[in-house]
Parts: C-alpha cells; structure tokens; sequence
C-alpha cells in the first residue's frame, strides 16, 4: 500500500497505525513523528511567513476573497509518488488543501485504482471513527479498531479522574488571537471530559470570533490560548498582542499552549492535548500532566 497524507493528523494516524513505512508523501505542515521529514512534500502553501496573527488573518482573508485556494499540490510530484490512498479532509479550507483541488489532482493522474479517504471530524467521536477509517483503507483495520479503543479508554480516564472534583471552573479556550477566536468543535468536549465547564461554544460548532465588548461580558476563570499552527515560542511572541486582546476585567487564569502539535490536530495527540487541558483547568489534580508536558504549555499575563 502507498499512502500519501495531505494533513499533518491524518500523517499521525497513518504512523499511529504501524504504516510509516507506506506514506509515499506528505503535506508541508506534517512534521511528526519524528523523521517524518524524510517523506518527500506534496503540498506548498500562497502564503509565506507573516509577522503576526493579525497578518496572517489579513492575508488568508484576502487570498479567499480572490476566490484562490491557499494551498496548491504539486500533481507531478503526487505523479511521482504513485499512492494507492490519499488522505485529506474538507474540515477546514485555511488547515489543508481543498477536498475539490484534491479530486482534481487524483484526476489529472487518470487512476482508477486510486482511493480518497476525506475526513470531517466536528466532534471526538469523529475522530475514533476516522481512525479506523483510515485503518480500513490501509488494510489495517484490526489495528484501527484497537488504537481507537486504547485512544477511547485513556480519555475515559481523565475523565474519571476530573469527575468527583468539587469544582468545575469555567474555561475559554482561543484558537486565535488577532481577531479572537473561540475553540469549538471537539473543544467544549474537551473541556467538560477535563472537569470544567465550557464557554462560548457547543461540541460540534465552528469557532466564532468575538470582539471585546463580548469578551468583557464573560468571565472565565481559566482561559487557554492555543492558535492553530502556532508553537508555544510562537503564541508567546504574540503576547503583546493578546493582553490588548483579552479584557483587564477578567480575573482569570490564562496559559499559552502549543497548538500547533496539539489541540488542533484531530489525531492520535488530541489525548495528550486533553491531559494538558486538564492540568490548566485542575493543575492539582492534575500534576503528572503539567510536569508531562511542560514544554508545551505556560502561565501568561500573570
């Protein structure tokens, strides 16, 4: 089997499953587990680096508005690779390329043989299912079904563990932050499973961006700043930006996480994103898993 993964979760659960032997390409963006770097890239993004999220917004909002896709294929080099499966997803147009330009690229090489697996996952459910979705297209599917069990019942602890703690405290999370975005999706889950109570978004909704005048009306008592395709040194340069971001009303505690190796991949890694929300939102219950991750996460604005 010759894989070709146009998604850095999608990478994961391919190399999660045994199969990083048959991944014949990948995306620009899939940079783990490690060596993966040695997968030749068939993706390539229209924009380049930028200064800053407000930058960054600026300009996905305007290649958009020209109707452009902000990823191309390279369609020789996916020519090259000869895969028998491409994974990709229609979740998100500004996280991968599109479900439409991958079709059209599968097209150009005249293949019959040639499957496309394209995942949508809105909720954590989804995410075991694309597992073993995946796991089916690998010929894998036994192994599909036991990582989506042991995935299943890890989470089922840490939630077993947050489930008699007195406290519930109200969590924001922010998935961007010029203009501020709530975390939606699998996130309000997340939260909930992690023993706190969410705001703003329901399991399943897309993230809404809300301006001050509607941040100032909430008051969360643990906040996580996670930008999507940011590191933890990268949202920490943007710091300047985030305190006039966020209300001076709020009494919060606010940490910064990496989101891009975590959070906002929808993979095998979205169990350790749960244990690093739980140790912001119960740091004491939750010790083993602030001193797990460490490096992924700090207090900010203190």
């Amino acid at each position: 089997m010759r894989v070709a993964s146009l998604l850095p979760s999608a990478t994961e659960i391919v190399c999660a499953l045994g199969a990083r032997a048959e991944l014949v390409g990948r995306s620009h963006e899939c940079d783990f587990p490690a060596g993966i770097e040695e997968v030749p890239v068939l993706t390539s993004a229209r924009i380049g680096p930028l200064p800053s999220s407000q930058a960054i917004d600026r300009a996905v909002r305007e290649v958009l508005l020209d109707a452009l896709a902000i990823y191309r294929i390279d369609v020789e080099g996916l020519r090259e690779a000869r895969p028998d499966v491409i994974v990709t997803q229609d979740l998100c147009s500004v996280c991968a390329v599109s479900l439409d330009d991958v079709r059209a690229a599968a097209a150009a090489l005249a293949r019959q043989d040639l499957a496309i697996v394209n995942l949508h996952p809105t909720k954590l459910g989804d995410v075991w299912e694309d597992v073993v979705r995946v796991a089916g297209a690998l010929g894998r599917a036994e192994g599909g079904r036991q990582l989506a069990a042991d995935l299943r019942a890890r989470v089922d602890e840490i939630a077993r563990r947050a489930t008699p703690l007195r406290t519930r405290p109200r969590v924001l999370t922010i998935e961007w932050i010029d203009p501020v975005m709530i975390g939606g999706l699998w996130m309000p889950e997340m939260i909930a499973l992690a023993g706190g109570e969410p705001l703003v978004t329901h399991p399943g909704e897309h993230a809404p961006v809300l301006h001050r005048d509607r941040l100032a009306k909430l008051a969360p008592d643990v906040v996580v700043v996670k930008p999507c395709g940011f590191s933890l040194a990268r949202t920490l340069e943007e710091l300047g930006a985030l305190r006039e971001a966020l209300p001076r009303s709020w009494r919060a505690r606010v940490y910064v996480a990496d989101g891009n190796a975590y959070f906002n991949r929808p993979g095998p890694r979205i169990v350790e994103s749960l244990e690093i929300l739980a140790a912001c939102v119960h740091p004491d219950a939750f010790a083993d898993f602030a001193e797990k991750h460490r490096a992924s996460v700090a207090p900010a604005l203190s």
